[in-house]
């Protein structure tokens, strides 16, 4: 198994980026995409994409930070070539230390207008938020992007579907408690389907405690596969075409 895209993972936040992203090269996982969770780790997330073979980056917002987007400074960040999405972004109802819900909707139609202005795809969060982040991604019909590290049921999947997005698979699909997860990764259509780790976090069933890595995703793969019931190879190969047609830089 070869060729396969982590489209989502955290490089910066591993204790060595290079070698992970090195263990990922030879395990199989031969591009990744670091995202960003600020100007500041979106910069350092294009710093490692400029320095390590194979590597891509994210230049987002994520929705529990404390200040709104820096929209130039990502707007500058996405003119480089290795910038391959405005990421990561969304909507997080959830988390302990958030944003006021009505900030962060703000903030997200904001980087919807800015994914759609420099035409690059969303790489998009969601916790407790599923119904307000679809009523705002769909008052932005040029949006395109993913749903990343879906963990919803097949109700809520159609609906993201119908908006004419990508869902990504993660560790939580090999979990013995995630059957609504594997039942949609079995159900959606083979076009719009991705993977990735979100490493350091997101870790697949069986593997040790500590962080997650990108080479990892070879778990989510096979998982993913046998639901399907492909072959891993062949598995690979549409994750490989679907995250080339989604993040139109990747080379």
């Amino acid at each position: 198994m070869t060729g396969l895209v982590d489209t989502h993972c955290h490089l910066d936040l591993l204790e060595d980026p290079s070698a992970a992203a090195a263990e990922a090269q030879a395990a199989g996982v031969t591009r990744l995409i670091s995202m960003g969770l600020d100007v500041g780790s979106s910069s350092g997330a294009l710093e490692l994409a400029n320095r390590l073979p194979g590597v891509y980056a994210g230049a987002g917002h994520h929705p529990t930070s404390s200040e709104p987007p820096d929209l130039r400074g990502l707007r500058a960040l996405a003119q480089d070539p290795k910038v391959v999405a405005i990421g990561e972004v969304g909507l997080d109802f959830g988390h302990p230390d958030r944003a006021p819900d009505a900030e962060q909707e703000s903030w997200l139609h904001s980087l919807c207008e800015l994914a759609i202005e420099v035409d690059l795809p969303l790489s998009i969060h969601n916790r407790e938020s599923e119904q307000r982040l679809l009523d705002v991604l769909t008052e932005h019909p040029g949006v395109r992007g993913v749903m990343h590290y879906w963990a919803l049921d097949w109700a809520w999947a159609e609906r993201f579907l119908d908006l004419g997005l990508y869902l990504s698979f993660s560790g939580l699909a090999t979990r013995s408690s995630r059957d609504a997860v594997r039942d949609v990764a079995k159900r959606m259509p083979e076009e719009r389907l991705l993977l990735e780790t979100d490493s350091p976090f997101g870790m697949p069933r069986g593997r040790p405690n500590g962080p997650n890595r990108p080479a990892w995703m070879i778990d989510v793969a096979e998982t993913v596969a046998h639901t399907r019931g492909v072959t891993a190879d062949q598995l690979a190969e549409i994750e490989a075409r679907n995250a080339a047609a989604l993040f139109t830089r990747l080379k």
